[in-house]
């Protein structure tokens, strides 16, 4: 059994702790937030958990495994080591840490000290995504195109980080794990419009060797939540709506067909459209599925898709998407 202790019951903690509850191999022993009020409004929920508002009276507890860091971004490096440096495998939130630096230095004490590290990119253990990956290990869809993603809503305003390092690493993540190459560059804009140093809408490009180009809006100034992602294939493409409930994937039997000298002309007329349908998919809650992951990566070193590794690639993106935003949208080599 690997005992759990959780480090932050803000927005996203609450979920870690009830999907905690019921992953075999897991006992949630303990819940720490800094804020007195908080634990005392989920104490009754569950009698049988330790509180604390000092975070080491977890990471330095001799009866924790595993901790699970649900704190802001800010935050991560600093809980996470004194974990590692106490023996204890991590799960963190998204983003890793704050930095490229930060997380090599942790892969490095985690590597040490034979411990492990998972970052909570839930959106991999969808069943949207897991059907997407399957259609792309079948060639279903063709070569990359394009991925295109909308991903907006009216806050969460966040403190310590803009709106890319809020919202895009849901796509980085996502791309990283169903398109096998990699991008080569990255340009970033937006716009700060509060004063707070922090870019509250933004637009960001990937681009890849093989013509394959990204596309990530994100804005936490739309009145509404829209969560929409276009993948484009030579053969098929894809429509993922992550707010339909009920057909959140479709695959559309459409495309472009230049050839010969009349190429130009072709591109007018040669359009393919075909049928449209809907998969069925996996409506297991992805979180769940996570924490049933990492369990099992504690235990047996199982390789995981979201690993520390998996984290700094992500994390060298985003800092990719900060040098840009200082230039202008200047195109940043990766």
């Amino acid at each position: 059994m690997i005992n759990v202790g959780v480090i932050g019951y803000g927005y996203w903690g609450p979920n870690i702790v009830r999907n905690l509850q019921g992953t075999e191999g897991a006992k949630l022993v303990s819940i720490c937030d800094k804020k007195p009020g908080i634990l005392m409004k989920i104490r009754k929920n569950y009698p049988n958990i330790k509180f604390c508002c000092n975070y080491r009276d977890i990471t330095r507890s001799s009866n924790v495994d595993a901790i699970a860091i649900a704190t802001p971004v800010s935050t991560h490096f600093e809980v996470a080591k004194d974990a590692l440096l106490n023996g204890k495998h991590v799960f963190v939130e998204k983003p890793f840490t704050s930095n490229v630096r930060q997380a090599e230095e942790l892969l490095d004490l985690a590597d040490k000290k034979k411990l492990k590290i998972m970052v909570d990119h839930t959106f991999l253990f969808t069943g949207a995504v897991k059907k997407i990956k399957e259609l792309i290990n079948k060639k279903a869809l063709g070569d990359f195109l394009y991925y295109d993603s909308t991903r907006i809503n009216l806050g969460l305003f966040q403190h310590d980080i803009n709106v890319i390092w809020d919202l895009v690493p849901h796509d980085l993540a996502i791309m990283d794990y169903i398109i096998k190459d990699r991008p080569v560059a990255i340009s970033a804009k937006g716009v700060d419009h509060f004063g707070r140093g922090l870019e509250d809408v933004a637009y960001v490009m990937a681009y890849f060797k093989n013509n394959m180009i990204a596309h990530f809006n994100i804005n936490w100034l739309s009145p509404v939540k829209i969560r929409l992602t276009l993948i484009g294939g030579t053969k098929k493409m894809l429509v993922w709506n992550d707010v339909d409930p009920d057909e959140k994937i479709k695959i559309y039997d459409k495309g472009v067909k230049v050839k010969g000298e009349e190429g130009i002309y072709k591109l007018l007329v040669d359009y393919r459209s075909g049928d449209m349908w809907a998969p069925k998919l996996d409506r297991s809650e992805a979180l769940k599925v996570e924490l049933q992951l990492f369990v099992k990566y504690i235990k047996s070193s199982c390789p995981v898709i979201n690993d520390g590794h998996a984290g700094l690639r992500i994390l060298k993106m985003l800092e990719a998407t900060d040098k840009s935003l200082k230039n202008g949208g200047k195109v940043i080599k990766l």
